[in-house]
């Protein structure tokens, strides 16, 4: 390996010197730059010694003049970097390496979380595999700064890789909304064609954008209700109806044992009913949190119960897709459904 952790480096494209924190893999590494950490390929960095050499040689071999105090002139202000304000984006860092093979693999994928903008925010992240959350952070993300926030095992990308963030101002603006909750899925096939397209242009990382600005606070129409409760009507806030509403649930077991313990008097009929009223209950629990998808475990059995469960999907608006297939999970006893809001 020609670097190591800790070598000092020259960014061949500004001419910048940093240092390695991080090997990657035999072709990207980790850098810092003044303080800013960025993957960089082998072929775009150098050890600095040769610059500093002949930079040396060349201060030795021409001694500046000697300079009087009143000679100096005064220093011109430098201008400002330039910071292009492109969004937030989740940025996949993949770490290759070599397998038994001899073939180039995907091992890992780093996850950052980075924030092209001017403003800080407040961050709630989670990423799941089928709809359950493997790993949540809750932290605070800088203007203009990369968060590395995790490892992937890249194996699991084919477990309906998920991610969800919550974003909110850490500092709070009138017109601005309290918070912005944002969702990302990715299919296996389009992260191994991301991956191929990245080796085949020399891209570091495969960002996603999550959103361009930040959103403004959505205005509500207000009604005059003081007459109506002059006259006793009583008037309820219908924006905190949520605030007393169960918690809604990712997953539901609709099996008849998993509803009621005295079922084995009942009817085909009347357990079909009391598992559809059950299936009814929780998709308006999910669709009123607003909750991306939920599983409904239906079994396999004769197919009544899915048959059923798919001709009601089929008519609600709130249903974007649904699918049942199979789940290590479940088998084939199981539909997944997705809701657009």
């Amino acid at each position: 390996m020609k670097y190591q952790v800790g070598d000092d480096i020259l960014v061949l494209l500004s001419n910048e010197e940093g240092k390695v924190i991080e090997i990657i893999d035999d072709k990207v590494v980790l850098i810092e730059v003044r303080g800013v950490k960025f993957p960089a390929y082998m072929d775009q960095i150098d050890f600095p010694y040769f610059k500093r050499f002949t930079e040396k040689k060349a201060a030795e071999k021409k001694a500046p003049p000697k300079i009087f105090i009143d000679q100096v002139p005064k220093e011109k202000p430098q201008p400002a970097k330039v910071r292009i304000a492109d969004g937030v984006w989740l940025s996949l860092l993949p770490k290759f390496a070599i397998d038994d093979f001899n073939d180039e693999v995907v091992e890992l994928l780093k996850i950052y979380l980075m924030n092209h903008t001017e403003k800080p925010y407040h961050f709630t992240y989670q990423q799941q595999f089928m709809g359950d959350t493997n790993f949540e952070l809750v932290s605070e993300i800088q203007p203009f700064h990369d968060f590395y926030i995790h490892d992937i095992n890249f194996a699991s990308v084919n477990d309906s890789l998920s991610f969800a963030v919550d974003f909110s101002l850490l500092n709070p603006e009138k017109k601005k909304a309290a918070h912005f909750e944002t969702s990302l899925k990715i299919k296996p096939k389009q992260i191994f064609q991301k991956i191929e397209a990245l080796k085949d242009k020399n891209l570091p990382t495969i960002p996603y954008l999550l959103f361009e600005h930040y959103p403004d606070k959505i205005e509500e129409d207000k009604f005059e209700l003081s007459a109506l409760a002059a006259k006793g009507f009583k008037i309820y806030d219908a924006s905190k109806g949520r605030q007393h509403l169960p918690p809604a649930r990712s997953v539901v077991d609709l099996h008849i044992e998993k509803l009621s313990n005295d079922w084995k008097h009942l009817s085909n009929f009347e357990i079909l009913t009391i598992q559809l009223n059950e299936f009814e209950k929780q998709m308006d629990l999910a669709i009123a949190h607003y909750q991306p998808s939920i599983i409904m475990i239906h079994g396999v059995g004769v197919g009544k119960l899915k048959d059923e469960i798919h001709e009601i999907l089929k008519a609600k608006r709130e249903v974007k897709n649904f699918f049942n297939k199979y789940d290590p999970r479940f088998g084939y006893g199981a539909t997944e459904i997705f809701f657009q809001f």
